[in-house]
């Protein structure tokens, strides 16, 4: 892998508070099938148009989403309203061929966003956007496919196809290491939690899992089984957020929505 960059930023992981859900439902909540050792505690609808949804994060005022127009060859991240789910502003990630957004990471006032070429074993390029202006701080081209990126006290952390290796790059953007993922979940997104590398995806066509690996020997410390939405959409088989306890999922393309759950304590 061919990695060109100088001086990646490293930051804590912003802490936010609680979402301002909407109260579900009865009924509603009853239709999700949950994730294992949590609880549904509210369902916000997103709107304006978003296509084939990828990555999200949040802060306490603001929700980004990822996704790809397909059709278009077009690739987008959207900025919502975290207390209203109302759209607010976009900006176009498309760069040639590379046009396929990832899993994301929000860490201070950065916005870390993979862009890739939609097919396994290409190109990418991560790129460092400014949360308030949107606009490109750096870019890292990549030679491969990046589905996600965390940042991680070292640098970055990104995920190719399925994740199913791990590239480590330093602040410099210089390779460190690559691990092997023996995991059957296709990670879609992933975090630097608390200390942990957690990641959500989709294990077939109706679950999938979100799982905590410890950092930096990556073993896996928990998993938890994830159901499908009111639609039929597994709730990990996209974009993924966690802040504390709280577990931000928006599965569905759009129309989307963003779910909100409470672990449980370990």
């Amino acid at each position: 892998m061919r990695v060109r960059s100088l001086v990646l930023i490293s930051a804590s992981l912003l802490c936010a508070p609680l979402l301002s859900s909407q109260p579900v439902k009865p009924a509603a909540a009853a239709e999700v099938n949950t994730i294992q050792n949590a609880r549904l505690a509210g369902i916000r609808d997103l709107t304006g148009t978003m296509f084939h949804v990828q990555g999200m994060d949040l802060d306490s005022a603001h929700v980004w989403v990822t996704s790809v127009d397909i059709e278009r060859k077009r690739g987008f991240l959207h900025q919502f309203n975290r207390a209203t789910g109302q759209f607010e502003r976009q900006v176009e990630l498309t760069d040639g061929v590379r046009f396929h957004p990832g899993g994301i990471s929000v860490i201070g006032d950065s916005i870390w966003i993979p862009v890739a070429e939609y097919r396994p074993h290409s190109s990418a390029e991560i790129l460092e956007l400014d949360k308030k202006t949107l606009a490109i701080r750096r870019k890292i081209v990549i030679e491969d496919h990046i589905g996600c990126v965390a940042v991680v006290p070292e640098g970055l952390l990104a995920g190719n196809w399925g994740s199913k290796q791990l590239y480590l790059l330093d602040h410099q953007g210089k390779q460190l290491r690559v691990i092997d993922n023996a995991s059957k979940t296709q990670y879609q997104d992933r975090k630097y939690v608390d200390g942990e590398v957690v990641a959500s995806g989709n294990r077939d066509r109706t679950s999938g899992t979100i799982d905590w690996y410890s950092w930096p020997s990556m073993k896996l410390m928990r998993s938890l089984h994830a159901g499908q939405t009111d639609r039929g959409r597994p709730l990990t088989i996209e974009a993924m957020a966690l802040k504390g306890r709280n577990l931000f999922l928006v599965p569905e393309d759009g129309p989307s929505r963003l779910f909100h759950f409470v672990l449980d304590k370990p």
